[in-house]
């Protein structure tokens, strides 16, 4: 059994067109620019925004914002 991979760039390129010919050229940018790599250490960020916060705790104030946002459920 044979497999034909086609080039990475040929993929990318059926990819947008099927993107552009579903979403429009707008929304086909919109999308993608959601995959553009950002600044920054995000990792380091991370660690000093949460230092000293549990698991649990994050778990709890989730339950309290969801509760205060829907009281009868």
């Amino acid at each position: 059994m044979s497999v034909h991979f086609q080039p990475i760039s040929e993929i990318t390129h059926r990819a947008k067109n099927a993107l552009i010919q579903e979403l429009g050229v707008v929304d086909t940018l919109r999308f993608l620019n959601q995959f553009r790599a950002g600044s920054g250490d995000y990792t380091a960020e991370r660690e000093q925004l949460f230092k000293g916060t549990s698991v649990k705790s994050v778990i709890a104030e989730i339950k309290a914002r969801r509760s205060n946002r829907y009281p009868n459920e």
